[in-house]
């Protein structure tokens, strides 16, 4: 019986890091293609004084990617301490 819980914790520790996975590479793809392929309507608007499609591929998604880098990892880090594979100090 035991074997059977401990199959049930590690089906449901990948169907999470699964889900994860799956939500990171959708953001990913949408600061990497979308709005790369939104700029010439973005830049009608300006930013600082630059086009606002220039200034979103330039600065905007390179801190987009740093901030799902950052989540990414802290949830990770969550789901394995829930199931019992964080780092123990």
């Amino acid at each position: 019986m035991s074997t059977n819980n401990a199959d049930d914790a590690r089906d449901r520790y990948w169907a999470k890091t699964r889900n994860l996975t799956i939500v990171v590479l959708a953001l990913w793809a949408f600061f990497s293609l979308v709005v790369p392929w939104m700029t010439g309507t973005l830049n009608q608007y300006t930013f600082i004084g630059f086009p606002l499609g220039f200034y979103m591929i330039a600065q905007g998604s390179l801190i987009a990617f740093v901030v799902i880098i950052w989540v990414q990892n802290w949830r990770q880090d969550a789901i394995d301490d829930e199931f019992g594979f964080g780092d123990e100090e």
